[in-house]
């Protein structure tokens, strides 16, 4: 057992995807390189009424080819995608989990809206069949840390062990809070990310109520244009993304290859509305300086953000506002993309899918474009890397993401 210490660093080793861009990260990253996007007519159910019809969906997927057949039975399509996303992670970091002490070893799931389809199945049942063939799993299917505690059993990780629950925040509070378990001593060995699938009826219904959907219908593979004047909402993605995050002292004892350095972390809340960022980007600003402080990095020394960029008339004006706040002259330097532009935007996933972007990125000296950026708004003026991937000497990276009820979470992600 390590000795506890604030001071411990915490990298990520091993990396796990669900995307509508691919079922691995292999896929997945070329994907993004190629500026393919996953957006296309829902097929989960039939859109026909509803003012967005579109979706990045996770196409010929089958559970019970990923998992066991009786625990794909028993879960909720945001649990299949998250185990299935874990065990990648775990797999890509060479952990042999039979040789780890499980008491260091947690997980940290997030989902911001859990098990939606089981929900809305099982009060189908009820409806038409009455409240005994309500499915005893029903509870355990849709509440939000079920991904996390079904990764504990498969692992026997008996460490510090819940899911996050903030919206459009979720996977980069699951990442950060996962890393404070590590920095604590609490844990040397932490399973991070989100997993969201909510392309369902009433989920789609209540967001076309708020409108906040794309309605760019006849056109899905042009409808996330994020920083693009012509841009009317974000659409729906589903998918998981997580990482294997471990003290810096465990991955080298055990020789593990290691992406990046999670190297700062911080949340802040907006307290303006609760759907509405902030105007003047205050509580962003706020969280990208502390992160960018609990990493002992300044803003100069940022090669690339991985924007949260949803597509959306204010975050994206309200977002470009806050960077300009805290990287000054810097802003008109660094390299900006939204990946939301080709994934969709996945919700409390989102942080978790954007985590292995950034640690792809570092990697491999790549940027994944911010495609259907054609005609830029005025507001929205620093460079995101429009349309075409970009090779760069890429040392550090910030991500953003927001969620209603105005929380924000960044990360800072850093070579060794």
């Amino acid at each position: 057992m390590e000795t506890p210490s604030s001071s411990r660093r915490v990298v990520i080793t091993g990396l796990g995807v669900v995307t509508s861009l691919g079922h691995d990260v292999e896929t997945f990253w070329t994907s993004l390189l190629a500026g393919r996007c996953g957006i296309q007519r829902v097929a989960l159910f039939d859109p026909s009424a509803y003012a967005s019809q579109i979706g990045a969906e996770v196409r010929d997927w089958e559970a019970a080819k990923h998992m066991d057949p009786k625990e794909a039975r028993r879960n909720d399509r945001y649990t299949h995608f998250g185990f299935v996303a874990a065990r990648q992670a775990v797999g890509d970091a060479g952990l042999d989990m039979t040789k780890e002490d499980g008491d260091r070893v947690g997980v940290v799931i997030g989902s911001g809206i859990g098990g939606m389809f089981t929900y809305e199945s099982q009060l189908k049942v009820l409806a038409e069949r009455g409240p005994r063939k309500v499915s005893p799993f029903t509870i355990p299917s849709l509440i939000g840390n079920i991904c996390s505690g079904l990764v504990a059993i498969e692992y026997g990780a008996r460490g510090p062990n819940f899911g996050v629950v903030s919206a459009c925040a979720t996977g980069t509070h699951a990442l950060g809070e996962a890393a404070h378990a590590i920095r604590r001593g609490d844990a040397d060995v932490m399973v991070a990310g989100g997993s969201e699938a909510a392309i369902t009826p009433f989920a789609y219904a209540s967001f076309c109520a708020m409108k906040a959907m794309s309605t760019r219908n006849d056109a899905p593979q042009k409808s996330s244009r994020p920083f693009d004047k012509g841009r009317d909402g974000f659409i729906m993605g589903e998918g998981a993304g997580v990482v294997v995050l471990e003290s810096l002292e465990h991955a080298q004892a055990r020789g593990a290859r290691i992406y990046c350095e999670l190297a700062g972390y911080a949340a802040t809340c907006d307290a303006f509305h609760i759907t509405q960022p902030d105007p003047e980007g205050k509580g962003l600003s706020m969280a990208m300086k502390r992160a960018l402080a609990s990493a002992g990095t300044a803003p100069a020394e940022i090669d690339y953000i991985n924007a949260h960029g949803t597509s959306t008339p204010y975050n994206d004006k309200f977002e470009t506002l806050a960077i300009k706040k805290i990287f000054g002259d810097h802003a008109h330097k660094v390299a900006i993309s939204s990946t939301k532009s080709m994934t969709g935007h996945l919700l409390g996933a989102a942080g978790g899918i954007e985590s292995v972007i950034c640690a792809k990125t570092i990697q491999t000296g790549m940027i994944a474009p911010t495609i259907n950026l054609e005609e830029p708004d005025p507001d929205c003026d620093l460079d995101y890397v429009p349309n075409v991937a970009r090779a760069a000497k890429v040392r550090t990276v910030l991500s953003n993401n927001l969620g209603f009820g105005g929380q924000n979470a960044v990360a800072v992600f850093r070579a060794l």
